[in-house]
Formats: structure tokens, C-alpha cells, sequence
């Protein structure tokens, strides 16, 4: 769980997690709050960047220790209170029916503009995901092993560049519908401002043409599958 500056809501999606058996990794990147005190005396594993790394670091550092502490699933989920812990069985009943990748999906929130860039980015590299930027996901070891990997470090997003690594790898992506609800507090990362919403648009769409012609794909999925260990 990617977390910056989420004092006043951390401690009860923590709990939340826990209360159903869950054992829970909060990421603090660093936050100028209480986020890591907040986390831990609700009982969360806290791993803390010195500097801000962005919610897709944050979220991989999180990856790496899960599987460092061998986890056979890992579900991500914001710490601003969109996603409930209760609809994290959503995901894992559908894990069950066979899915390296299970995505919750909201296709009902977000502004119209989203919705028109999500359509134009699909349609270049003709990902079949319907709601690409959302951060509730479950991955089993083998997505773990690609997203874990240096190629996947170099992201600065998890949505259009991790689900292309991952279909680049031939992994299983489905998706279920779970209801999402508005963020408690903070603002979006990528939609925050004027000119973060103009890059995240400029990256996503070189790497949505990059991933349309590719030149060296069977090179790349190779790196991939070689640097994904642990030390």
C-alpha cells in the first residue's frame, strides 16, 4: 500500500485490512505526517523512502518485500480510501477461476476527459482493460516476477506501462467490477494539476507508439524473466 501524507485515513484502512486476516505493507514515500506512526500502531509492516519516489516506486518497493517475505498473492489498494478491504475477496475468487492479474475496475469514476484518453491510449496499443488506472489489483508470483524486475523500475506509472509489460509477458489479465469509493483525503498523483496531467499524456502516449511497433520484443521479454530474483 502506497502511502504519502495519509495520517488522517492510514490507521483505518490498516485496520480494516487486518481485521480480515490480511497482513498489510504500507509503503511511506516520504510523507511529512504521522503516515509511518499512523500505519504501525495500526499494525502494519512499514518500509519508508527517504525521498519521494511516486506511487509506482512505492508500490514495487512494497512488491519486493512481499515477495522477499514469500507471498504466493499480493493485492494492492490506495491509502486514501477507494478501495475496501471488504471487496479484496472480489478479487481472490476471481485469482481462483485462473489469473496471473485480477484488476477491480471502476469504470464509472472519473471525468470525461479520462475516459477519452484511457479510449485513445487503448486504441494505440489495444490493451483489453477497461479501467487502466486503477491501483486495486491482485498479482500472483508470476506477475510479481515481472513487476519486480529493473525494466519494470524504469515505469513511472502503473497503469499503461506495467499492464503492457505484462501482456508483453503473456500473463493472465482479467478484471471484476467492485464499487470504489471517493478518495478521503489528498489528491490524485496524476490528475493533480494542469501540467502533470500534460506529461502523464506525453509518457503514456510515446510508450503506447513504443509498445505498437516493437522491434526487439522477444530481447526485452528475455530481460525481463532474467532480472527478476531477489538478493
Amino acid at each position: 500500500m502506497p502511502a504519502m501524507n495519509e495520517a488522517s485515513s492510514i490507521a483505518e484502512i490498516v485496520l480494516s485490512v487486518i481485521t480480515l486476516g490480511y497482513q498489510v505493507i504500507v509503503v511511506d514515500d516520504a510523507s511529512s505526517d504521522n503516515t509511518k506512526i499512523e500505519a504501525q500502531k495500526a499494525g502494519a509492516m512499514v518500509l519508508t523512502h527517504l525521498v519521494n519516489l511516486g506511487a509506482w516506486k512505492a508500490t514495487q518497493t512494497g512488491l519486493r518485500y512481499a515477495k522477499k517475505l514469500g507471498f504466493n498473492i499480493v493485492v494492492t489498494m490506495d491509502a486514501d480510501g477507494q478501495h475496501s478491504a471488504d471487496h479484496i475477496s472480489l478479487l481472490i475468487e476471481r485469482y481462483h477461476l485462473g489469473a496471473d492479474v485480477v484488476i477491480g475496475n471502476c469504470t464509472q469514476r472519473g471525468s470525461a476527459g479520462r475516459h477519452i484518453a484511457w479510449q485513445f491510449f487503448k486504441g494505440i496499443n489495444r490493451l483489453k482493460v477497461s479501467d487502466i488506472t486503477s491501483g486495486f489489483r491482485l498479482y500472483n508470483q508470476n506477475a510479481l516476477d515481472c513487476l519486480v524486475s529493473k525494466q519494470a523500475t524504469m515505469l513511472e506509472y502503473q497503469c499503461i506501462g506495467v499492464l503492457l509489460m505484462m501482456r508483453d509477458m503473456q500473463l493472465n489479465i482479467v478484471e471484476t467490477s467492485v464499487p470504489m469509493a471517493e478518495r478521503k483525503t489528498g489528491i490524485s498523483r496524476i490528475f493533480h494539476s494542469w501540467l502533470a496531467v500534460g506529461y502523464y499524456l506525453l509518457y503514456s502516449g510515446l510508450l503506447s507508439l513504443a509498445k505498437a511497433f516493437p522491434t526487439h520484443k522477444e530481447k526485452y521479454k528475455n530481460r525481463i524473466s532474467g532480472h527478476h530474483k531477489i538478493d
